[in-house]
């Protein structure tokens, strides 16, 4: 798979596309994602992806931006997985939020990418205000010579499959709910870092997940799996959240005990899965509490997959 930073100029192929953030890449996302490389392989060119860095709304809301489901490293590995061909990060700034509808077409589309077809979701819009939608499009094809479609809603036992449904989901705690919607359990990856060796000094050595300016959308103690730095679905316990009981005012982390495993796992890229939630972060009145409160978690979670052995897949 490709990956691009920008629309080129002028394009050296035609392509299949569809646009959007992909946030999560859930089922509904991956059902575009199949149609567009059907569809791709019948007209005999690259499946395209455009998407967006940073997510419009953490460009528009900044601070009251929604959490990420997604690094942009997990949504690429999650786009090659699902087939796509090609895949163009737009840097969303104040220069391309200013693009008119007309310029995203004829600059964007029409010249950068030659479109051969275009498939969206059911609410798609682009262009400076929102001005553009599907019927823009439609018009545009039939000038320019490509087929556009738009795809319906997926739902999933009633829900409708989005990412503001995931983050609810995580947030709230269910694990099982979002991963009825994405397809697979939730994990977030990242390189292994240097903390401050806080659970090393209470007897519990965590793996430090790089998260660097993301906030995730769950938080809380978790059974957890690891896999990478030589791991694969190693059981664990996962703290998310800001860690009370050391300071106020910390950044999120993502922070993992790796079960009967001495493990380095410094400047590994790690996946860590969710497979589920102990109970919520809570501030505790000195180290000592908390390092009791961290023996009877991994105690919970050496229970927890007693009883839930973990699956090979």
């Amino acid at each position: 798979m490709q990956v691009f930073r920008a629309i080129p100029s002028v394009a050296d192929t035609p392509v299949a596309l569809t646009i959007g953030n992909f946030d999560g890449v859930h089922l509904g996302h991956q059902t575009l994602l199949a149609q567009l490389s059907e569809k791709a392989r019948a007209l005999g060119v690259p499946a395209a992806v455009m998407t967006f860095e940073p997510h419009p709304r953490e460009f528009f809301m900044h601070e009251r931006r929604p959490t990420r489901l997604t690094s942009l490293r997990e949504k690429l590995e999650l786009f090659r997985r699902a087939g796509v061909d090609r895949v163009y990060v737009c840097r969303f700034n104040a220069r391309f939020a200013a693009l008119g509808a007309q310029a995203f077409i004829d600059e964007l589309l029409v010249r950068g990418l030659a479109v051969r077809h275009l498939i969206i979701g059911d609410d798609f819009r682009f262009g400076r205000g929102r001005e553009g939608d599907f019927e823009r499009l439609r018009a545009a094809g039939e000038l320019h010579g490509f087929s556009v479609a738009s795809m319906d809603t997926v739902e999933i036992g009633g829900e409708r499959a989005s990412s503001s449904a995931v983050r609810e989901a995580l947030e709230q705690g269910d694990l099982a709910r979002a991963e009825r919607l994405l397809g697979r359990p939730y994990a977030i990856s990242g390189r292994v870092e240097h903390g401050q060796k806080i659970g090393r000094q209470l007897g519990f050595p965590t793996a430090n997940i790089q998260l660097k300016h993301r906030s995730l959308p769950l938080a809380g103690i978790y059974a957890a799996t690891v896999t990478g730095g030589g791991l694969v679905n190693a059981p664990g316990a996962a703290s998310v959240g800001v860690r009370p009981t050391i300071a106020d005012g910390l950044r999120p982390t993502c922070e993992v005990y790796v079960l009967d495993r001495e493990v380095d796992l410094y400047d590994e890229h790690v996946s860590v899965r969710f497979c589920h939630k102990l109970r919520d972060e809570a501030r505790y009145e000195g180290l000592e509490a908390l390092r009791e409160a961290i023996a009877q978690d991994v105690a919970n979670t050496r229970a927890w997959f007693a009883q839930n052995p973990i699956s090979e897949d």
